[in-house]
């Protein structure tokens, strides 16, 4: 066996979307990218990476330049392999996403020393929602009028949450708003949160980000957001409704509990110097 890698990114659908499709609710979020690449967006130098044996797909990677390597639930023997041959190919791989497990293990044989961590918790939604937080306002899907606003509360989620400036997210953001996938919170006319919902994968749907502006917190509109999103993508199709949490903000964690997520599994998001 040896690791394949492209930037044909049809091919690499072909051969790879079947094996993710297998677990989407373990698999959302090289799916969901997967799924904006081959829409044109970070398609430019993506990386994607699989292994086969006996001409079957038994594991793949993904990484679209500059962000992360991203690493979906494949079989953790399969680690050493992709990190040697990502090291014999001179790969530039600033950090590492996915299971903890995963992204120990790899960070663990990356030539490269840790430079920080995020843990985060991936939680699925039960079935049936919990009732309706109590929250003042009312909420909306957001429209091609909104892309300024949610540009810049996209960059500034990514600030927060990350430390860093992300890339300019006004393509991401307008093809979000054009699939219907953001919604708004809005109290007497005006904008006080923002969150997404993918459209249905493999009946698989991912609340993310939302976004409370600081000035704002603290009302419960995050809350009544998150569950109407919730709410929105289950009434669209999506048996498997999920999200990730920072584990470092425990507010943010018992919140969704009380909308009835439940924990699936621990994450890592892990930078190298």
């Amino acid at each position: 066996m040896t690791w394949t890698f492209t930037s044909d990114v049809e091919a690499f659908s072909e051969a790879a979307e079947p094996w993710l499709l297998r677990d989407p609710v373990r698999n959302t979020v090289v799916l969901t990218v997967l799924r904006a690449v081959r829409m044109g967006l970070w398609s430019e130098g993506a990386l994607l990476g699989r292994l086969e044996r006996d001409g079957r797909v038994v594991a793949v990677a993904l990484q679209t330049p500059p962000r992360l390597l991203l690493l979906p639930d494949i079989p953790i023997e399969t680690v050493p392999d992709l990190v040697t041959c990502l090291i014999e190919d001179e790969r530039a791989i600033p950090g590492v996403s996915g299971s903890l497990a995963l992204a120990e293990a790899f960070s663990a044989r990356w030539w490269r020393p840790e430079a920080g961590r995020r843990s985060e918790r991936l939680y699925r939604l039960s079935s049936p929602v919990l009732p309706d937080p109590a929250a003042e306002g009312v909420f909306r899907v957001a429209g091609p009028g909104d892309l300024d606003l949610l540009v810049r509360w996209g960059e500034e989620f990514q600030i927060e949450a990350e430390g860093v400036a992300p890339a300019d997210l006004t393509p991401l953001t307008s093809s979000r708003i054009a699939r219907l996938e953001l919604g708004l919170w809005e109290v007497d006319g005006r904008p006080v949160a923002f969150a997404g919902a993918s459209c249905p994968l493999g009946g698989m749907s991912r609340i993310g980000p939302v976004y409370t502006p600081p000035r704002f917190r603290r009302k419960g509109y995050g809350t009544a957001l998150s569950h109407a999103m919730s709410v929105r993508a289950r009434a669209g199709g999506a048996d498997e409704v999920l999200l990730f949490t920072d584990l470092a903000n425990p507010t943010s964690n018992s919140i969704y509990q009380e909308i009835g997520y439940r924990p699936v599994a621990d994450h890592a998001t892990v930078t190298f110097a």
